[in-house]
């Protein structure tokens, strides 16, 4: 007789009510993938914009993209991991939030032994992001004026940490004295309230303005996020918790001081197991010296995955969410 594994789909796009439990057949893995038996997976805004339609992904589906586990199963013509190996991945794992899924070995990252599973998880989409941001979007170096909203948020947190380890000054934002306490243990030099952070930005770099500012709030803080940059400034769109931005009209670029938009995302910064691989090394040489934490703000079983998005989706959280199989 087959043996039946546990999965989580959506049936159809909605809330996170949504989300149902099914049971289907064990399956094999296909060439060139691994199947992966979960310990923890990751609660991110990439299962919102799929659970809501947002994403080119039809219903129905497994639900979940990031997650940690042990191999169990490897497919043709798979090498360089082995049964019983740790491994994560933010990609190349759709169903992650089922008791198994099959995983394309080139998106999957070797967990090294020290580093547990939710601190993994918590490295990969968030740290991984973080790391591209910094590094590539906009190279942050010595003197840097760096804004990063929703500052006592997964990758806010990161995003802090990384650019002082840089050598900027990083002005965070946040909604509450409690988030606003969270931004300074990670090292924010200041830390502002939204409803006037573009002038305080000003205040505090004495007129200048802040060289780039990380925004995945969107519709509530763009035109603030645009008023606070420099000149030549960066505005790096990372998200839309608050709704999407409206359209802009590029001359307001020009108006504001030759400014530059992007809306980056991670899968392209990924595109091969290299540049995955050389991003989550990184990530976790700093985790290792301690450069770099990562902060778990909440963790739901998988049961609980409804409740999990709730607090998610509500901008109650802080640190990375993850659920426990």
């Amino acid at each position: 007789m087959t043996e039946q594994v546990r999965t989580l789909v959506v049936p159809t796009f909605g809330d996170p009510e949504v989300y149902s439990e099914q049971w289907a057949d064990q399956f094999t893995p296909g060439p060139g993938q691994v199947l992966v038996r979960l310990t923890v997976s990751g609660v991110n805004f990439l299962d919102v914009a799929q659970r809501t339609g947002a994403t080119p992904v039809l219903a129905p589906f497994a639900a979940g993209v990031e997650g940690v586990g042990v191999v169990t199963t490897l497919g043709q013509d798979v090498t360089g991991f082995t049964t019983g190996q740790r491994v994560g991945w933010l990609a190349g794992g759709q169903g992650s939030f089922s008791e198994y899924v099959a995983v394309a070995a080139d998106k999957l990252v070797a967990i090294p032994d020290h580093i547990d599973d939710e601190t993994a998880v918590g490295a990969l989409m968030q740290g991984v992001t973080a790391h591209y941001l910094t590094t590539d979007t906009f190279p942050v170096g010595q003197g840097d004026v760096v804004v990063v909203h929703a500052a006592a948020g997964g990758v806010g947190q990161l995003l802090t940490q990384i650019a002082k380890l840089k050598g900027a000054t990083v002005i965070g934002t946040t909604s509450t004295a409690e988030k606003a306490e969270i931004a300074r243990v990670n090292g924010a030099d200041h830390v502002f309230g939204y409803d006037d952070f573009a002038d305080r930005t000003r205040e505090v770099s004495d007129g200048t303005g802040a060289s780039v500012v990380y925004d995945g709030v969107g519709a509530t803080t763009f035109a603030d996020s645009l008023r606070s940059l420099r000149i030549r400034g960066t505005l790096v769109a990372i998200g839309s918790a608050s709704g999407p931005v409206p359209p802009i009209n590029v001359n307001a670029l020009n108006s504001g001081g030759s400014l530059y938009l992007t809306r980056p995302t991670v899968m392209h910064h990924i595109s091969t197991s290299a540049e995955l691989n050389g991003r989550a090394a990184q990530v976790f040489d700093w985790i290792t010296s301690g450069k770099l934490g990562v902060s778990i703000g909440a963790r739901y079983p998988i049961a609980e995955v409804a409740e999990a998005f709730r607090a998610l989706e509500s901008r109650r959280t802080v640190g990375k969410v993850v659920l426990r199989h």
